[in-house]
């Protein structure tokens, strides 16, 4: 990886933005992603991601935790939260804006145990593929304490297969229509291609139970999210 998305982030933060990332997908085309938005504060945050800040507690990991927002709320209310990304450039910034305990490291990779695990901003796109949910699961349930919760949010993208008519035109012969391929463009410079998974709830419980953690809806978003948390 070029650690493009880093990049944009240190660019911004420097005080050197120019542009934004562009994003698009297998299905979808160009998007912009604007870099403020990435910086933004508490009151900026959509209803999903100030309800599970608000219902974090104890000893908090901050998966993905990009830029650092939701740490440092999390920081200045008091608690104690680790916070780690892939990204160099994320955990560059995420330091240099105020979050105290910090690692490059990816999930995976993760050995401490916690309270509250955070995967925020669709965290089902960490698992990848539907083929890795239960690798993922397993590890997230090792490093959760007795009592602890995970919560993460996703959204059914059923709606971006359906044509004029309200019909689908998903291939069901194909993989699960929310495993996508991301794409990443800044300053004309392309990243390596990604797998992302978006999940929808029932597909995410189902998972749950195959693993021995129970899985359950918080709130639903605007737009086909959801909040869940999922505990043992």
């Amino acid at each position: 990886m070029k650690d493009l998305f880093g990049k944009a982030l240190r660019d911004y933060h420097n005080n050197k933005y120019t542009e934004d990332l562009i994003t698009s997908t297998n299905i979808s085309g160009n998007d912009a992603l604007p870099l403020p938005y990435l910086f933004r504060s508490f009151s900026e945050m959509p209803k999903i991601e100030q309800q599970a800040l608000q219902l974090a507690k104890g000893t908090i990991l901050d998966v993905g935790c990009g830029t650092g927002s939701h740490s440092l709320y999390l920081q200045e209310h008091g608690l104690n939260v680790k916070a780690i990304d892939i990204s160099e450039g994320a955990i560059e910034v995420a330091k240099s804006r105020g979050v105290k305990h910090i690692e490059l490291k990816a999930l995976l990779d993760e050995t401490e145990s916690f309270d509250t695990i955070l995967l925020l901003m669709n965290g089902t796109g960490i698992f990848q593929e539907l083929s890795q949910i239960s690798t993922y699961l397993k590890h997230l349930k090792s490093v959760l304490n007795p009592n602890g919760q995970i919560l993460i949010d996703s959204s059914d993208i059923q709606y971006m297969y359906e044509d004029e008519d309200g019909g689908l035109w998903i291939d069901t012969n194909a993989d699960y229509y929310g495993e996508l391929d991301y794409f990443l463009i800044y300053k004309g410079e392309e990243e390596t291609p990604m797998k992302w998974l978006y999940l929808d709830f029932e597909r995410l419980q189902l998972a749950c139970e195959t693993v021995g953690l129970q899985c359950e809806l918080i709130m639903e978003g605007e737009h086909y999210d959801y909040l869940a948390k999922l505990y043992i």
